[in-house]
Protein backbone atom coordinates (compact mmCIF):
# COMPACT_ATOMS: atom_id res chain seq x y z
CA UNK A 1 0.00 0.00 0.00
CA UNK A 2 2.71 2.83 0.96
CA UNK A 3 4.71 1.65 -2.98
CA UNK A 4 1.59 2.61 -4.27
CA UNK A 5 0.93 5.65 -2.16
CA UNK A 6 4.47 6.72 -2.94
CA UNK A 7 4.24 6.10 -7.38
CA UNK A 8 0.76 8.21 -7.23
CA UNK A 9 2.48 11.03 -4.93
CA UNK A 10 4.74 11.10 -7.88
CA UNK A 11 2.82 10.78 -10.42
CA UNK A 12 0.43 13.51 -9.00
CA UNK A 13 3.81 15.53 -8.89
CA UNK A 14 5.07 15.14 -12.46
CA UNK A 15 2.01 14.94 -14.08
CA UNK A 16 -2.06 16.28 -14.71
CA UNK A 17 -2.90 12.62 -14.49
CA UNK A 18 -5.86 12.15 -11.76
CA UNK A 19 -4.88 10.52 -8.17
CA UNK A 20 -6.96 10.04 -5.16
CA UNK A 21 -7.45 13.23 -3.18
CA UNK A 22 -7.09 11.10 0.23
CA UNK A 23 -3.52 10.37 -0.86
CA UNK A 24 -1.37 11.12 2.18
CA UNK A 25 1.39 13.15 1.65
CA UNK A 26 4.53 14.33 4.00
CA UNK A 27 7.95 15.78 2.85
CA UNK A 28 9.36 12.61 4.07
CA UNK A 29 7.30 10.50 1.40
CA UNK A 30 7.58 12.90 -1.51
CA UNK A 31 11.44 12.25 -1.57
CA UNK A 32 10.70 8.40 -1.38
CA UNK A 33 8.37 8.47 -4.27
CA UNK A 34 11.87 9.61 -6.23
CA UNK A 35 12.30 5.99 -6.87
CA UNK A 36 9.43 5.78 -8.98
CA UNK A 37 9.86 8.88 -11.59
CA UNK A 38 10.94 6.24 -13.85
CA UNK A 39 7.85 4.40 -14.03
CA UNK A 40 5.60 7.93 -13.98
CA UNK A 41 7.97 8.16 -17.29
CA UNK A 42 6.95 4.90 -18.51
CA UNK A 43 3.39 5.45 -18.18
CA UNK A 44 3.04 8.72 -19.96
CA UNK A 45 5.34 7.02 -22.37
CA UNK A 46 2.98 4.27 -22.92
CA UNK A 47 0.05 6.54 -22.92
CA UNK A 48 1.88 8.85 -25.61
CA UNK A 49 3.07 5.92 -27.61
CA UNK A 50 -0.77 4.42 -27.85
CA UNK A 51 -1.93 7.97 -28.77
CA UNK A 52 0.62 7.94 -31.47
CA UNK A 53 -0.22 4.99 -33.00
CA UNK A 54 -4.16 5.75 -32.90
CA UNK A 55 -3.20 9.21 -34.62
CA UNK A 56 -1.05 7.29 -37.20
CA UNK A 57 -3.79 5.34 -38.18
CA UNK A 58 -5.60 8.36 -39.72
CA UNK A 59 -3.21 10.97 -40.12
CA UNK A 60 0.40 11.15 -41.66
CA UNK A 61 3.11 10.62 -39.29
CA UNK A 62 4.39 14.34 -39.29
CA UNK A 63 1.03 15.14 -38.18
CA UNK A 64 0.41 12.42 -35.59
CA UNK A 65 4.16 13.32 -33.88
CA UNK A 66 3.10 17.06 -32.98
CA UNK A 67 -0.41 15.73 -31.99
CA UNK A 68 1.60 13.19 -29.68
CA UNK A 69 3.83 16.08 -28.42
CA UNK A 70 0.63 18.25 -27.73
CA UNK A 71 -1.02 15.21 -25.74
CA UNK A 72 2.30 14.71 -23.87
CA UNK A 73 2.37 18.58 -23.02
CA UNK A 74 -1.39 18.07 -21.73
CA UNK A 75 -0.06 15.24 -19.59
CA UNK A 76 2.82 16.92 -17.79
CA UNK A 77 1.43 20.60 -18.03
CA UNK A 78 4.83 21.21 -19.33
CA UNK A 79 6.46 20.52 -16.75
CA UNK A 80 9.61 19.79 -17.58
CA UNK A 81 9.51 22.12 -20.63
CA UNK A 82 9.32 24.90 -18.13
CA UNK A 83 12.25 23.75 -16.81
CA UNK A 84 14.09 23.66 -19.81
CA UNK A 85 13.20 27.55 -20.22
CA UNK A 86 13.34 28.61 -16.93
CA UNK A 87 16.81 27.15 -16.60
CA UNK A 88 17.87 28.91 -19.76
CA UNK A 89 16.77 32.24 -18.76
CA UNK A 90 18.63 32.14 -15.42
CA UNK A 91 22.15 30.60 -16.46
CA UNK A 92 22.04 32.42 -19.74
CA UNK A 93 20.89 35.79 -18.02
CA UNK A 94 22.04 36.00 -14.93
CA UNK A 95 25.70 37.24 -14.25
CA UNK A 96 25.75 35.93 -10.73
CA UNK A 97 24.83 33.29 -8.88
CA UNK A 98 22.25 35.37 -6.96
CA UNK A 99 20.81 36.57 -10.00
CA UNK A 100 20.52 33.27 -12.05
CA UNK A 101 18.47 31.50 -9.70
CA UNK A 102 16.13 35.29 -8.93
CA UNK A 103 15.85 34.88 -12.85
CA UNK A 104 14.83 31.26 -12.92
CA UNK A 105 11.95 32.00 -10.35
CA UNK A 106 10.61 34.39 -12.39
CA UNK A 107 7.22 33.10 -14.31
CA UNK A 108 8.16 35.47 -16.71
CA UNK A 109 9.57 33.50 -20.51
CA UNK A 110 13.22 35.69 -21.63
CA UNK A 111 14.86 35.52 -24.76
CA UNK A 112 16.97 32.63 -23.62
CA UNK A 113 14.45 30.47 -22.61
CA UNK A 114 12.01 31.20 -25.49
CA UNK A 115 14.78 30.72 -27.73
CA UNK A 116 16.01 27.14 -26.11
CA UNK A 117 12.44 26.01 -25.55
CA UNK A 118 11.54 26.79 -29.14
CA UNK A 119 14.47 25.11 -30.34
CA UNK A 120 14.11 21.97 -28.21
CA UNK A 121 10.48 21.14 -29.31
CA UNK A 122 11.98 21.65 -32.84
CA UNK A 123 14.55 19.47 -32.62
CA UNK A 124 12.49 16.80 -30.81
CA UNK A 125 9.60 17.15 -33.57
CA UNK A 126 12.09 16.83 -36.87
CA UNK A 127 14.11 14.12 -35.00
CA UNK A 128 10.47 11.86 -34.07
CA UNK A 129 9.85 12.41 -37.81
CA UNK A 130 12.31 10.98 -39.16
CA UNK A 131 12.37 7.70 -36.80
CA UNK A 132 8.86 6.88 -38.00
CA UNK A 133 10.02 5.76 -40.91
CA UNK A 134 13.18 3.51 -39.72
CA UNK A 135 11.10 1.88 -36.52
CA UNK A 136 8.27 1.10 -34.55
CA UNK A 137 7.58 4.04 -32.74
CA UNK A 138 6.09 2.37 -29.52
CA UNK A 139 9.60 1.58 -27.82
CA UNK A 140 10.78 5.10 -29.23
CA UNK A 141 8.10 7.03 -26.70
CA UNK A 142 8.40 4.07 -24.03
CA UNK A 143 12.18 4.20 -23.77
CA UNK A 144 12.84 7.91 -24.00
CA UNK A 145 10.27 8.92 -21.71
CA UNK A 146 10.84 6.56 -19.08
CA UNK A 147 15.02 6.83 -19.29
CA UNK A 148 14.87 10.70 -19.45
CA UNK A 149 13.26 10.87 -16.21
CA UNK A 150 15.61 8.03 -14.45
CA UNK A 151 18.37 10.04 -15.47
CA UNK A 152 17.55 13.26 -14.56
CA UNK A 153 16.23 12.21 -11.37
CA UNK A 154 19.65 10.45 -10.53
CA UNK A 155 21.24 14.06 -10.31
CA UNK A 156 19.57 14.75 -6.52
CA UNK A 157 22.02 11.91 -5.37
CA UNK A 158 24.92 13.71 -6.85
CA UNK A 159 24.63 17.36 -6.47
CA UNK A 160 24.10 19.83 -3.40
CA UNK A 161 20.25 21.58 -3.56
CA UNK A 162 20.56 25.37 -4.34
CA UNK A 163 17.47 26.97 -4.77
CA UNK A 164 15.58 28.67 -2.28
CA UNK A 165 13.80 25.99 0.18
CA UNK A 166 11.08 28.40 0.92
CA UNK A 167 9.33 28.93 -2.49
CA UNK A 168 10.56 25.78 -4.35
CA UNK A 169 8.19 22.92 -5.05
CA UNK A 170 10.98 20.98 -5.80
CA UNK A 171 12.69 21.01 -2.37
CA UNK A 172 10.41 17.86 -0.92
CA UNK A 173 12.55 15.82 -3.52
CA UNK A 174 15.97 17.27 -2.73
CA UNK A 175 17.42 15.07 0.12
CA UNK A 176 19.42 12.20 -0.92
CA UNK A 177 18.30 9.06 -2.32
CA UNK A 178 19.11 6.02 -0.67
CA UNK A 179 21.12 3.52 -2.68
CA UNK A 180 18.35 1.01 -2.62
CA UNK A 181 16.27 3.42 -4.37
CA UNK A 182 19.09 4.94 -6.72
CA UNK A 183 19.35 1.20 -7.85
CA UNK A 184 15.57 0.98 -8.53
CA UNK A 185 15.46 4.22 -10.07
CA UNK A 186 18.55 2.70 -12.55
CA UNK A 187 16.83 -0.30 -13.45
CA UNK A 188 13.96 0.67 -14.23
CA UNK A 189 15.53 3.59 -16.73
CA UNK A 190 17.95 0.92 -18.44
CA UNK A 191 15.34 -2.17 -18.51
CA UNK A 192 12.71 -0.36 -21.56
CA UNK A 193 16.01 0.19 -23.90
CA UNK A 194 16.42 -3.47 -24.36
CA UNK A 195 13.38 -4.03 -25.92
CA UNK A 196 15.05 -2.23 -28.63
CA UNK A 197 18.14 -3.92 -28.87
CA UNK A 198 21.37 -4.43 -26.40
CA UNK A 199 23.77 -2.35 -28.46
CA UNK A 200 21.10 0.42 -28.49
CA UNK A 201 21.01 -0.03 -24.53
CA UNK A 202 24.89 0.16 -24.10
CA UNK A 203 25.07 2.76 -26.02
CA UNK A 204 21.89 5.06 -24.13
CA UNK A 205 23.88 4.37 -20.64
CA UNK A 206 27.56 5.33 -22.16
CA UNK A 207 25.82 8.45 -23.51
CA UNK A 208 23.40 9.19 -19.76
CA UNK A 209 26.80 8.62 -18.33
CA UNK A 210 28.42 11.40 -20.04
CA UNK A 211 25.82 13.73 -20.09
CA UNK A 212 25.28 12.87 -16.21
CA UNK A 213 29.16 13.61 -15.68
CA UNK A 214 29.09 17.08 -18.24
CA UNK A 215 25.72 18.32 -17.13
CA UNK A 216 26.49 18.18 -13.42
CA UNK A 217 30.21 19.65 -13.77
CA UNK A 218 28.57 22.86 -15.60
CA UNK A 219 25.87 23.41 -13.08
CA UNK A 220 28.39 23.16 -10.39
CA UNK A 221 30.20 25.40 -11.98
CA UNK A 222 27.80 27.94 -13.01
CA UNK A 223 25.38 27.46 -9.52
CA UNK A 224 26.77 25.28 -6.84
CA UNK A 225 24.18 22.44 -7.69
CA UNK A 226 20.50 21.79 -9.15
CA UNK A 227 17.21 23.59 -8.91
CA UNK A 228 13.57 21.90 -9.91
CA UNK A 229 14.28 23.54 -12.71
CA UNK A 230 17.64 21.92 -13.57
CA UNK A 231 16.10 17.98 -13.17
CA UNK A 232 13.73 19.40 -15.95
CA UNK A 233 16.12 20.27 -18.23
CA UNK A 234 18.23 17.75 -17.80
CA UNK A 235 14.76 15.41 -18.60
CA UNK A 236 14.44 17.45 -22.12
CA UNK A 237 18.19 17.60 -23.15
CA UNK A 238 18.31 13.27 -22.42
CA UNK A 239 15.46 12.30 -24.16
CA UNK A 240 16.36 14.14 -27.38
CA UNK A 241 19.90 12.73 -26.86
CA UNK A 242 18.01 9.29 -26.65
CA UNK A 243 16.23 9.54 -29.62
CA UNK A 244 19.14 10.67 -31.74
CA UNK A 245 21.48 7.63 -30.53
CA UNK A 246 18.68 5.51 -32.24
CA UNK A 247 18.62 8.29 -34.97
CA UNK A 248 22.71 7.70 -35.51
CA UNK A 249 22.28 4.08 -34.62
CA UNK A 250 19.83 3.12 -37.32
CA UNK A 251 20.71 6.07 -39.90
Amino acid sequence: MLQWQLFCLALSFFSRLPVPASMPYSTERMNRSGRYFALVGLLLGVICAIAFQLLNMLLPPSVSVVMTMVVSLLLTGAFHEDGLADMADGIGGGMTLDKRLTIMKDSRLGTYGAATLMMGLLLKYVVLVELTTMTFMFAVWVVGYTTSRAVAASFISTMPYVSDPEGSKSKPLANTQRPSELLFLTCCGVLPALFIGVDFTVMVIAVAVMFHFLFRRWLLLRIGGYTGDCLGAAQQIMELLIYLCLLVMLG
